[in-house]
This record gives C-alpha cells, sequence and structure tokens, in this order.
C-alpha cells in the first residue's frame, strides 16, 4: 500500500510540474515572438532545453538507480523553481544577444528539471506493478502518459492566459510559488528508498545493450523529431503571424490539441488487441499506428497544396494527427516498460526518454528551419519523412524483442 501512496506522491508532483512546464513554454515562445524573434531565432531558446533533457535522461537514469527516484525527483522540481526565478530577472534593454544566451542557459536549466522529473515519475510504474501483470501496467502508463500531455495542454492555454492577463514576470512569480508548495508536500511525504537498485548501477551500463530497447529508442527519436517539427515553432507562429489568431487563442488551441491527445492517450489500450507476452500484438499496433501517421501527415500536407481553408484543414487534420499520433506514443511508453526488469527499469528508462529528447532536439531545429524555407507545409512534409524512418525501426523491433524473450 504505501508503494501505491509513494507513486502517487511521485505523479502528483509530476502532474504539477508539467503545468508550469507546459505554461513556461507557451510563455517563452509568445513573448519573444512579440519581441520580432524570428522562426530560427525561436527555436534556437529551445536547443539546449531539449540538448540538457538527452543528457538529463542518460545520466538521470543511473543516478536514480543508486540514489533512488526522490532524489531525482526533488533536483527536478527544484531546478525549475531556480529557471522560472531567473527568467523573471531578464531585462528588456539587455542586448538581443545577450538575452538569447541568457534564455537559451535558462531553458537549459528547465530541460534539466523536466525530464528528471519525468524519469521519476516513468519509473515508479514499474515499482508498483507484478512483473506478468501486463494489462495493468499498459493501463497505468497510459493513464499517466496522458494525464500528463492534458495537464501540458492545460499548461499552455495557461501560459497564454497569464501572459495576457499578468504579463511576463508576475506569470514566472506564480509558478515558481506553486512548484515550492509541491516540492514541500514531496520532502514530507516520500521515503528515502524509492526506486534503489538491488545491484549498484555501474557507469558502464547507462548505454543500453538490449536491440530491443535500441530500436524502440531509435523509433521514438523520429517519432517525436516528427511531432516537434511543426509543433514547437511552426504552428504557434503559422496561427498567430499569418492567420492572425491571438495569443490567448494560439495558447488556447495548442492546449486543447495536447488535452486532447492526452484523453486519446488515456484510452490507447483500449485501441490496441492485447497478446499473452504482452510484446507482439503491441508491436504489430506500434507499427501499423505510426505508418497511418505518415498517411495522415501527408494528406494534411495534400489538403493544403488542393487550397483547403487553412484554418479548418489545421484543426481537423492535426486533430486527426493527434489521434493517431497519442496511440503510437501510449504504446510506446508501455513497450520500454513491458521489454525491461524492474532491476534495471531507471536505467533502460532513462536511455529511452534520452533518446525521446533526441529527437525533440533534432525536432525544434527543423522545426525553425522547415518553417523559414517553406512555411507550414515544409514542416508537414519533414514531419512526413521522420515518420517513415520511425516506421523503419518499428519494423525492426519484433526479431529483436523475441531474441529477449
Amino acid at each position: 500500500m504505501s508503494d501505491i501512496r509513494n507513486y502517487a506522491v511521485v505523479t502528483l508532483s509530476y502532474w504539477g510540474f508539467t503545468l508550469s512546464d507546459g505554461a513556461l513554454r507557451m510563455l517563452v515562445l509568445l513573448h519573444f515572438h512579440a519581441l520580432g524573434y524570428t522562426p530560427f531565432q525561436l527555436a534556437t531558446l529551445f536547443l539546449l532545453y531539449e540538448f540538457m533533457g538527452m543528457v538529463t535522461n542518460l545520466i538521470g537514469g543511473w543516478i536514480a538507480s543508486r540514489f533512488g527516484l526522490k532524489l531525482t525527483l526533488y533536483v527536478g522540481l527544484t531546478l525549475q523553481i531556480a529557471a522560472l526565478m531567473a527568467l523573471s530577472v531578464l531585462d528588456p534593454s539587455w542586448p538581443e544577444w545577450l538575452s538569447v544566451v541568457y534564455v537559451l542557459v535558462v531553458q537549459g536549466v528547465s530541460g534539466v528539471a523536466k525530464d528528471f522529473a519525468k524519469m521519476s515519475s516513468k519509473s515508479a510504474i514499474k515499482l508498483v506493478v507484478a512483473d506478468d501483470a501486463h494489462g495493468t501496467l499498459f493501463r497505468w502508463v497510459a493513464l499517466l502518459t496522458g494525464s500528463k500531455n492534458a495537464l501540458k495542454g492545460v499548461g499552455f492555454f495557461l501560459g497564454g492566459f497569464l501572459l495576457a492577463v499578468l504579463g511576463f514576470v508576475p506569470a514566472l512569480w506564480l509558478m515558481a510559488a506553486g512548484l515550492a508548495l509541491i516540492l514541500g508536500v514531496a520532502v514530507i511525504m516520500l521515503p528515502g528508498e524509492m526506486g534503489k537498485a538491488k545491484a549498484k548501477a555501474k557507469f558502464s551500463d547507462l548505454l543500453s545493450k538490449s536491440s530491443a530497447i535500441n530500436r524502440l529508442s531509435a523509433a521514438r527519436v523520429f517519432l517525436f523529431g516528427a511531432r516537434d517539427v511543426w509543433f514547437v515553432v511552426g504552428l504557434p507562429v503559422y496561427l498567430h503571424g499569418v492567420l492572425g489568431w491571438s495569443f490567448t487563442g494560439v495558447g488556447t488551441f495548442m492546449a486543447a490539441w495536447v488535452i486532447g491527445y492526452g484523453f486519446v492517450q488515456g484510452l490507447a489500450p483500449h485501441l490496441t488487441r492485447r497478446s499473452d507476452d504482452g510484446r507482439t500484438a503491441e508491436i504489430k499496433a506500434a507499427t501499423f499506428w505510426v505508418f497511418a501517421l505518415v498517411c495522415v501527415t501527408l494528406g494534411i500536407a495534400g489538403a493544403f497544396e488542393a487550397g483547403w481553408n487553412p484554418a479548418m484543414t489545421l484543426i481537423l487534420g492535426l486533430g486527426l494527427f493527434g489521434v493517431v499520433f497519442a496511440v503510437n506514443s501510449a504504446i510506446h511508453s508501455y513497450l520500454i516498460l513491458a521489454l525491461t526488469d524492474s532491476d534495471q527499469v531507471a536505467l533502460n528508462v532513462g536511455f529511452y526518454y534520452m533518446a525521446n529528447a533526441a529527437g525533440r532536439l533534432g525536432g525544434t531545429v527543423l522545426s525553425g528551419l522547415a518553417y523559414q524555407w517553406a512555411g507550414i507545409m515544409g514542416c508537414l512534409l519533414t514531419a512526413a519523412g521522420l515518420l517513415a524512418i520511425a516506421g523503419l525501426f518499428t519494423l525492426a523491433l519484433a526479431p529483436a524483442a523475441r531474441q529477449t524473450d
């Protein structure tokens, strides 16, 4: 019973963190877009955020295995509070280059914070579910992932709303105060041993030696690169700069997309055939859904090319993209836990989410470049190419998974 309580505390802490993370991204993006930054400059603001996520996930899994998930969660919450307070002292009179460098570094700290908190929460699920309870594991993973993304969507709305109502600095202060309260609750309620491995993890264990986990992680790189190539810069800049939507309107649309995406993730176990070994049917489902996503993305690009109403095309097309992507992501999040042992969960989950961060990093860079090169159409075509590569790695996953049996 105490394991479930500990998992609940970690999850609630992660939910609070996720609200602040989504709001912060929208605050930074819209604030600096209003100051006249180009799409590529906006993308650079998030580069260190994504890069540090890669480093954090790789090293964080080793830290959690040796010292417990409690420590990594505390570090994540503390660093996010520090990042919010640091951004609040940004001075508009600073030279542009100094502002960019400053925000880049602070966003890097936020990237470390996000992935410490994320890795702690995702790893905790494996500790409270029996190894042979595949259905329970899938449902719990889908619920956590779906609720997290729904709350991130609320955070997008919150960021746009707070920027419009309170302004940049007061919004940052309010979020920092909320996270400080969450940190205090976690410190009081969590035990010190949570998530420590029975055998001390060696630093050489950081890189996965499982071909199945390596291939799943590679597919994850290109899956999330495909999402962020339009999501990070291209879409919000297009909505505000081309279609003339307000800050609150952009934040609301992004929020609705992510909330809906999270809701579908929670339903993913009901949309996927189950297998006795917890792998065979699930890997086939992952293959089907990723190639379906290629077709959806090309369909949206085709609608633009045919001259359909751009606002309606984005609302309907990206709504369908979100449904298909959500099922893909939920199956991936389940498979990483199904393919790993409980004692190695922090190491393997850290490695997997390092790949996730690598995909986001590549997608962030490509989002600014593709939009500057060919607008929203460039983002969509680039996303389709990345998804096709993700599909190839997913096809190679089944034989690798059989080797681990």
